[in-house]
């Protein structure tokens, strides 16, 4: 079968995109759908951020351990072990309340994730037979979209079904489960690649004043990101008028999140990544404060298809313009970049716990998560105004 080769462009971007949506949906997104569910069960919020918090602890630990896998071997091997990690760890949600095992399981899903999106990805960027392999790799990422969609739709038919979030959560981890074997056969050599082990010394001066403003707008990002992935549907169904509409708001950012790294990366090519950043990112602040103003139905929904139309722009944009700025180096700044983010991952769940907690609402964290998108755009204009020639073409 043509889906079955293993050297077909087709079938290493559906193992990519599957991956995808196990590392990324079911090891993350599929707790914030599920995440209303568990509310009224078990869960607390304050519980549920230190979740979301560990789990962005395991993947920024996973992330920063893979930028430093040069042999693309050795990469397949990691990858194989985080897809099956992001598997296993699911099924502990289904079947124990123990806090702990919550715990170590959400750390554990998080290394997995970058398993499968950071190793995943370099293995599809390398599998790929094209001369240009942007696009491919557009297609690919809208895997991140996917993922959001494809596990709301299994939780959506497992409660049409009088199923419950337990439920939910071992038929996420029966899906995984068959995904990860197609995406660890495609995504894998038929006999072991000679790689060439080429090392560059350490540059500081790669990072200029220009270069640190982008990782700490690039911080702001991750804060901009995680809040809204935690708690969305739950600050939806907490506005007058709105409750049950959540869930809805959260299908639209994963329908919105598929085109959008192919549509920001398309402009950013035309209009220059900083001036395409600050927009994306504006756009991200307008999807924050939203909630915060009105109970307006459209107006919140509209919210989610902003914030699903801007994140997975944002981290190819910022990941694009750094990969440029590297040159041949890439290693150290990626490095810092992927750091930034996942610091701001870590950071973003924790201080709107105690700001929920104390204001008993949801307001208070979305003001100062958006005062800090605000405050990237703001670092980013003073980046454009000290960006040399070749930096401001980029």
């Amino acid at each position: 079968m043509y889906l079955l080769n293993k050297n077909s462009n087709t079938s290493i971007i559906l193992a990519g995109i599957l991956a995808l949506i196990v590392g990324v949906g079911v090891s993350r997104f599929a707790f914030t759908s599920l995440l209303p569910s568990m509310l009224d069960d078990f869960l607390s919020v304050s519980f549920a951020g230190y979740l979301a918090a560990i789990n962005y602890v395991g993947y920024l630990s996973g992330a920063i351990f893979a930028v430093f896998i040069k042999d693309i071997n050795t990469k397949v091997k990691y990858f194989r072990v985080g897809m099956l990690l992001c598997v296993l760890t699911t099924i502990f949600l289904a079947t124990t309340h123990n806090e702990t095992v919550w715990l170590l399981s959400r750390i554990i899903a998080g290394f997995g994730s970058a398993m499968a999106l950071v190793v995943g990805s370099a293995i599809v960027m390398t599998k790929l037979n094209m001369q240009s392999k942007t696009k491919a790799m557009g297609i690919h990422f809208s895997g991140i979209g996917f993922s959001i969609l494809v596990c709301d739709l299994i939780m959506r038919a497992v409660f049409q079904a009088n199923g419950s979030w337990e439920n939910s959560w071992v038929i996420l981890t029966i899906f995984a489960f068959f995904a990860t074997l197609y995406s660890i056969y495609i995504l894998s050599f038929d006999k072991e690649q000679k790689t060439a082990n080429t090392s560059h010394g350490f540059d500081k001066s790669i990072f200029s004043t220009y270069v640190v403003l982008l990782i700490l707008a690039y911080f702001a990002v991750g804060i901009g990101f995680v809040v809204f992935a935690t708690f969305l549907p739950d600050i939806i169904n907490s506005l007058e008028g709105l409750e049950g509409y959540g869930s809805l708001t959260w299908t639209l950012v994963g329908l919105a999140g598929i085109p959008s790294c192919i549509f920001w990366m398309n402009l950013a090519h035309k209009k220059g990544s900083v001036n395409v950043i600050i927009i994306s990112m504006f756009l991200l602040f307008i999807a924050i404060m939203i909630p915060t103003l009105t109970n307006n139905v459209y107006l919140n929904l509209l919210s989610g298809v902003l914030y699903g139309g801007t994140f997975v722009g944002l981290v190819g944009l910022f990941l694009n313009i750094g990969g440029k700025l590297a040159g041949k180096n890439p290693v150290v700044l990626m490095g810092a970049m992927t750091t930034a983010y996942g610091i701001g991952q870590v950071i973003g769940p924790l201080y709107s716990v105690a700001l929920i907690d104390y204001f008993k609402d949801y307001n208070y964290a979305l003001y100062v998560t958006a005062g800090i998108v605000l405050l990237g755009i703001f670092l980013l204009f003073i980046a454009k105004n000290i960006a040399n020639e070749e930096q401001k073409n980029l």
